[in-house]
């Protein structure tokens, strides 16, 4: 094996020794230290298949190590990767990733219903299918978040429903838009009306089904706090942004690349027609010019003009 090299470097995808067992074999971790779209460039380049990306890094298997070497990754010890990821600003918190993720949503779930354990640990369970590469437990924690921003003392009087609507609004998902929001929908209908009051269950289920198209009637403070903080992530930095589009291709892996384009294209500027994007004041001030510009570039990156 080659000897890592010191990691002051100038190249920017690094790579650490195969140490990491799994499926028979032991795997390394590929990482960029300036881009996302740079590590998915030299990974496609290299044959590495999209769904071996994990967030910030790919998972490639031994066998890959010296290939991947030649065609230009730095080999760097493990503890050097780790700490030029950090560094780059490029890894994902640590409560983000699985190992913590479950215990902080728990948390929160505890906080928001704590008579009933069990049912925060189905839809855990649910957030957590295997097919789900975006709308994942880190997309709840994500819009949990982003609540914790928006809330102010004045929402009181609604904030168990707008919270309840999140932990709900894709606990039923299977890449169907629309039909997806009617069965989440259905099920907090199910789950909730012996839990809590007939109106806040209806309340609840009407929060859920304006995630179809995130467009609130004026005026509809839950509404535009529980869409307001669904649509955060489109305000994010760019590695935020990058892995959020990459997840949205892993999770439509199965659509060929010129339908996925088109498809995406359209969703794109549906989300650049909405105005505003962003209905409450807080959140046009944290993620509205931010977001609007990750748009517009992910448009023209799939070869299609924003409209002016």
């Amino acid at each position: 094996m080659r000897s890592a090299k010191p990691t002051l470097l100038i190249m920017a995808v690094l790579i650490d020794p195969p140490s990491w067992p799994a499926h028979g074999t032991v795997f390394s971790h590929l990482v960029s230290t300036s881009s996302l779209e740079e590590l998915h460039r030299f990974a496609a380049a290299a044959g590495i298949p999209l769904r071996a990306f994990d967030g910030d890094h790919y998972d490639v298997p031994a066998r890959r190590y010296s290939d991947l070497v030649d065609r230009g990754a730095v080999p760097v010890s493990g503890a050097g990767l780790v700490r030029a990821l950090i560094a780059s600003g490029l890894r994902i918190p640590a409560r983000r990733r699985p190992a913590k993720l479950r215990a902080v949503l728990t948390s929160r779930w505890s906080a928001l219903l704590p008579a009933d354990p069990t049912l925060g640990q189905e839809l855990l369970g649910r957030w957590e299918e295997a097919h789900r590469r975006y709308h994942t437990p880190s997309h709840l924690l994500a819009v949990l978040e982003a609540l914790d921003q928006l809330l102010d003392d004045s929402d009181t009087v609604h904030r168990r429903n707008i919270l309840m609507a999140a932990w709900f609004h894709d606990a039923v998902y299977r890449g169907v838009p629309g039909e997806d929001e009617q069965a989440s929908a259905a099920l907090a209908h199910d789950r909730l009306r012996e839990r809590l009051p007939e109106h806040e269950v209806e309340e609840i289920g009407r929060l859920i089904l304006l995630t179809r198209d995130h467009d609130p009637v004026p005026g509809d403070r839950a509404g535009e706090l529980l869409c307001d903080a669904d649509l955060a992530v489109l305000g994010g930095s760019a590695p935020e942004y990058e892995r959020y589009r990459t997840a949205v291709r892993l999770e439509y892996a199965h659509i060929p690349d010129e339908a996925f384009r088109q498809g995406r294209s359209s969703v794109l500027e549906q989300l650049l027609a909405l105005e505003p994007l962003f209905r409450t004041a807080r959140a046009r001030e944290r993620w509205a010019g931010t977001a609007r510009q990750n748009l517009a570039a992910e448009l023209r990156s799939l070869g299609a003009a924003p409209a002016s």
